[in-house]
This record gives C-alpha cells, sequence and structure tokens, in this order.
C-alpha cells in the first residue's frame, strides 16, 4: 500500500466524491440503459464517473492522494 499523505479530513472528502461519483454513474447508466436520456458520449461518461469514483474510494481506504503524491499541495 502505498505511503499515507492525507489525514482524516481528506480521506472522508475523498470517500464521499467517489461514493457520489458511483452513484451518478450508475443514475447515468439507467437513464442510457432505458433510452430515457440519449448522450453522444453517454457509456463513457459512465466509465469515467464509476472508475474515477472507485480510484478516489480506494484513496480514502489507503490513506493517499494521488494530486498530493506529484507534489501539488490541495486545500484539504
Amino acid at each position: 500500500m502505498p505511503e499515507c499523505n492525507i489525514d482524516a479530513k481528506g480521506k472522508a472528502a475523498r470517500l464521499v466524491g467517489g461514493v457520489i461519483s458511483v452513484l451518478a454513474g450508475l443514475v447515468i447508466a439507467g437513464l442510457l440503459a432505458s433510452q430515457t436520456v440519449t448522450l453522444g458520449i453517454g457509456w463513457l461518461t459512465v466509465a469515467g464517473l464509476t472508475l474515477g469514483g472507485a480510484f478516489a474510494i480506494y484513496e480514502a481506504r489507503a490513506g493517499w492522494c494521488i494530486v498530493r503524491a506529484i507534489g501539488i499541495r490541495t486545500p484539504l
């Protein structure tokens, strides 16, 4: 596991953001599957939201942030 580089506040923010992103991906997937909404890049949007959210959840669980790891200071 990578070295911890975020505190509890940062972990919570990443976890909440990740869960919201995954849920949004699932909602959009349902809308696309039922043909309620048609988007040109709809399934790519679903993949991006779901994978990005899953990665944020991993960051929260590991206590590690890729942005901080490359040297960018984040406010949390």
